[in-house]
């Protein structure tokens, strides 16, 4: 049996957006207040860790308050003639919930924890709060399993070997301006299709780039009907 065709899929914080999710930067890139770096980044954690858990928690209600949208569905589906891997920037589980398969989180999983001890030790959240006290095996207090401001993304060499073997690529909902997730559609070989689906598409010089100018949903839909798994 031929093997299916590689389709790589980025998705940002458009990608969620349809379902409600809070972008990451809402609000003017404030949360209550707080710059967006005074919450999400080791520094926060070590001068305020109740105040950066609670932010975190907050997320999750979010998240568990809210369903995959179309244009998740439409990627699930789309593995009925593809291999479909999506490299998220988004750290939400929408796109388990729908049914993908195979996904990479490059900043993280909103419902996982890790110890401050050992960052190989990680553990699912049930529930929506990581609290003062929650401790790891070891006896260390728990963080959240998030690629933080000033953090290595320590799982941008799967996804540019990923991208390196891209059929067909498609972008969704992403500014491609967070680095160095936005460097990753340059590993993609010469002669590849690349589709941008975002109401409001940013400025990128991109060679054999489709920019299709819808939401998620819309957008993929019409990805999805014009590529060919041959």
């Amino acid at each position: 049996m031929e093997s299916l065709k590689k389709l790589i899929v980025l998705t940002g914080a458009g990608m969620s957006a349809e379902s409600g999710i809070a972008t990451f930067r809402g609000a003017g890139g404030l949360w209550e207040g707080h710059r967006v770096e005074e919450v999400a980044s080791p520094s926060a954690f070590l001068a305020n860790p109740g105040l950066v858990l609670d932010f975190y928690n907050h997320r999750r209600k979010n998240v568990l308050d809210s369903e995959p949208n179309r244009g998740h569905v439409i990627l699930k589906e789309l593995e009925d003639n593809f291999n479909v891997t999506i490299i998220t920037q988004n750290v939400d589980d929408l796109h388990e919930r729908a049914g993908s398969s195979h996904i990479i989180h490059l900043h993280g999983e909103l419902f996982k924890a890790r110890s401050t001890a050992d960052p190989s030790l990680i553990f699912k959240i049930d529930g929506t709060d990581l609290n003062l006290g929650d401790k790891c095996p070891k006896g260390s207090q728990l963080r959240p399993h998030i690629v933080w401001f000033g953090e290595g993304v320590p799982l941008m060499e799967d996804a540019i070997m990923e991208v390196e073997s891209a059929e067909v690529i498609i972008v969704v909902g992403t500014s491609m301006q967070v680095y160095p997730a936005a460097s990753l559609v340059e590993f993609a070989k010469p002669g590849v299709p690349i589709y941008l689906v975002d109401p409001n598409p940013p400025k990128v010089s991109i060679k054999n780039l489709q920019i299709i100018s819808k939401g998620a949903s819309e957008g993929l839909a019409l990805v999805a009907s014009s590529i060919s798994p041959w």
